[in-house]
């Protein structure tokens, strides 16, 4: 199978729209690396899964709109960084991606008046009924008008898997294992080959890990595919990243010139999933 057969094959059915994918560029090789990036690399690197300069554009300024990149020009040049507004939730999801797992101490048990199902899946709550949900305990803050009631003995755990739907979450790590399980068997690859796979493998895994809402083990289904998932990415993203950094530190041009292959912080991701 040739590259671009591989990245064809992991880009099939994907559903890849600009401004996430977008998010995912910046998220997993910009913010490491100063924040910066010219709108020229930004079109390229979106040109090699099929998005044309024009989605880019518009999703950009979409981006922009709603207060998650902020635009800057040097000359006849166009640069973006992301905005501050947005940098702690995208702190947050570093976090999950590429920090080391944090075992929930315990439950949450929130009676939440005017939360509602959408905000509370959103925060992967569970919902126990009328305005009463469950999370495990990570030390998330409170949301507003929620009162916090600490949970003793969780009991049967397996029972309190049941305020989820995991079926979605399950079909999707499924499909993440099949979709890149052929990149994990490739042989050598180009530079420009392993930063476009690297990228579409944090995309796919984010897309997922966000909405996971990290159950202790014993909670989870036998066949609970989450931890393959977790295990794939780990071992793909070290093995890719020796050629992605080498693209990066070539091709990708900030303010102030190319990039950094490495920063301490991009060194940092690497050690944690190691």
């Amino acid at each position: 199978m040739t590259e671009s057969e591989l990245i064809a094959r992991v880009l099939e059915g994907l559903g890849l729209r600009a401004a996430a994918f977008i998010v995912t560029v910046y998220g997993d090789v910009v913010v490491p690396r100063g924040g910066v990036l010219w709108t020229g690399t930004l079109i390229e690197v979106c040109d090699r899964v099929g998005i044309n300069e024009s989605l880019v554009r518009t999703a950009v300024s979409r981006l922009v709109a709603m207060d998650r990149l902020a635009g800057e020009r040097v000359g006849r040049r166009s640069y973006y960084r992301l905005d501050a507004s947005a940098r702690r939730e995208f702190d947050q999801a570093a976090g999950l991606l590429y920090g080391a797992e944090r075992p929930a101490r315990g439950w949450q048990i929130l009676h939440a008046p005017g939360l509602g199902l959408e905000a509370a899946r959103r925060e992967r709550m569970g919902h126990m009924g009328g305005e009463v949900y469950l999370r495990p305990d990570r030390g998330q803050p409170v949301p507003e008008g929620a009162l916090l009631f600490a949970a003793g003995d969780p009991g049967d755990l397996a029972a309190l898997a049941g305020f989820w739907d995991l079926t979605a979450l399950q079909a999707r790590y499924r499909d993440m294992l099949e979709r890149f399980g052929a990149v994990a068997q490739a042989g050598a690859l180009s530079d420009a080959a392993a930063l476009v796979l690297r990228l579409l493998l944090v995309h796919a895994y984010r897309g997922v890990l966000l909405r996971d809402p990290r159950l202790p083990a014993p909670a989870l289904p036998a066949d609970w595919q989450g931890h393959a998932a977790r295990r794939l990415f780990g071992d793909l993203y070290a093995r890719l990243s020796p050629g992605a950094e080498r693209w990066i530190g070539a091709h990708f041009e900030g303010v102030d010139g190319l990039l950094p292959e490495t920063t301490p912080e991009s060194a940092a991701r690497l050690a944690s999933l190691s």
